[in-house]
């Protein structure tokens, strides 16, 4: 990662994220310092494929949601994170469309969901410490997607100030949910190339 200019050491804010190439997009600001998310092919195929579902899934049920693309931004109690996948009301999304702008706030999100890149940094900071930042902000549905061995997610909801596993669900295994709004699939789908 290149230094900034005037912040060479942080802390960094979120003009030091719109100044990095492509605004930022790839990174994520924590406690003022710019980290650089993984990803690969297989991530962000996952991360694709899981957008196209709830998509989908939102179409047919006639849900007032905009599934988020993945260079959009959401403002936590730690800073600046960007969920692989997440779901915002439309009307919220419309706003920050009028506004130009691609950071939304922690409340405004019905759904986020991360894809673990195992074996990196990031792995912990999905699993842990975004579960904690996530339900401070109140989101109230996080999902955690694993893709090794085979695509599995679990599914948390946020019960009072914390979350609660409502499941876990591997390959072959179909998760039907109708919150936050009617969705089913297998997660197999997240590892299929098209």
């Amino acid at each position: 990662m290149n230094a900034l200019a005037g912040h060479p050491h942080g802390p960094y804010t979120l003009y030091d994220l719109d100044a990095l190439p492509d605004q930022g997009g790839g990174h994520e600001l924590a406690d003022g310092w710019l980290t650089e998310l993984p990803g690969d092919l297989w991530h962000d195929n996952a991360a694709d494929q899981l957008r196209e579902i709830l998509k989908r899934a939102a179409r047919q049920a006639d849900a007032d949601v905009h599934v988020a693309a993945s260079a959009q931004y959401v403002v936590t109690p730690a800073g600046i994170r960007q969920p692989d996948v997440f779901v915002v009301a439309r009307d919220v999304a419309r706003l920050a469309l009028e506004k130009q702008s691609r950071t939304y706030y922690g409340p405004d999100l019905v759904l986020a969901a991360e894809i673990v890149t195992p074996r990196t940094a990031s792995e912990q900071v999905d699993r842990v410490r975004k579960v904690a930042e996530y339900a401070a902000t109140g989101i109230p549905h996080y999902w955690i997607i694993d893709l090794e061995p085979r695509p599995s997610v679990t599914l948390l909801e946020l019960d009072g100030d914390a979350y609660r596993t409502v499941r876990r669900a591997k390959s072959g295994e179909p998760v039907v949910l109708e919150r936050p709004f009617p969705v089913a699939f297998d997660p197999a789908r997240l590892s299929e190339m098209e």
